[in-house]
Order: C-alpha cells, then sequence, then structure tokens
C-alpha cells in the first residue's frame, strides 16, 4: 500500500466507516475540516491512482468505495515497514508481539493458530 497524506488518511477513515460508496460532497461533509470541494476530488482521484478507493457511476458523478478494507490495508502498511526496515523480519515480529497488550495476543495467538491448522489461507 503507498504511504498516505493525512488528508488521504481521513478521506479513507470516511469511506472505510460509511455503510456504502459516498459521493464527493458526502466525503466533504463528513470531514472536520473545511475543504473545499474540489480538494476532496482531487484527494479521491488520488486514492484512486494509488489504488485505495474505487469509483462507480452514479449519473453523472462518482461515488467512491474504498478498495480494501482498513485492516487489509494496515496489513499492507506492517508488511512495508518490515521490508524498507531491513535487517531481521523475525526479531522485529518478536519485539512488536511482546509489545501488545494481553488482547491482542490472545488475537494473534488465535490466528496463528488458525494458520498452523490450516484454515488462514
Amino acid at each position: 500500500m503507498p504511504r498516505l497524506g493525512d488528508l488521504e488518511r481521513a478521506v479513507m477513515n470516511v469511506l472505510w466507516d460509511a455503510a456504502g460508496p459516498l459521493s464527493v460532497r458526502e466525503v466533504l461533509d463528513a470531514l472536520p475540516d473545511e475543504l473545499a470541494y474540489t480538494t476532496v476530488m482531487t484527494v479521491l482521484d488520488r486514492l484512486g491512482a494509488k489504488d485505495m478507493v474505487q469509483r462507480e457511476r452514479a449519473g453523472r458523478a462518482f461515488r467512491y468505495l474504498p478498495a480494501r478494507s482498513r485492516d487489509e490495508a494496515t496489513a499492507e502498511v506492517l508488511h512495508a515497514a518490515l521490508d524498507e526496515a531491513g535487517g531481521d523480519r523475525t526479531s522485529a515480529l518478536v519485539h512488536f508481539a511482546r509489545s501488545v497488550d494481553a488482547a491482542e495476543a490472545a488475537a494473534l495467538r488465535a490466528a496463528l493458530e488458525e494458520i498452523e491448522r490450516g484454515a488462514g489461507t
């Protein structure tokens, strides 16, 4: 996943939190900052070029929706960080695992057990 700027992340959060595809106006209205319509339209176009959003025609306009879930995008960021850091990926993962709270550790453990059983593919 490409790196996202603050405004791109804000727009993605609006789309991830939405129940369905949104128009530029609906995204604009959901953002906390006062922005120009054309600014939001440009951000959505850039997110489309980064394969972060899909658009579908709705009359003369477009409606936008995420191309991947928030969880999938976050996992891609984690993979990219591990790739960019170089060094020992296993050590980085172990260090990360030691930094999570008990509930997160339980979720990781459950996911790893599922993968070991072959159900995670």
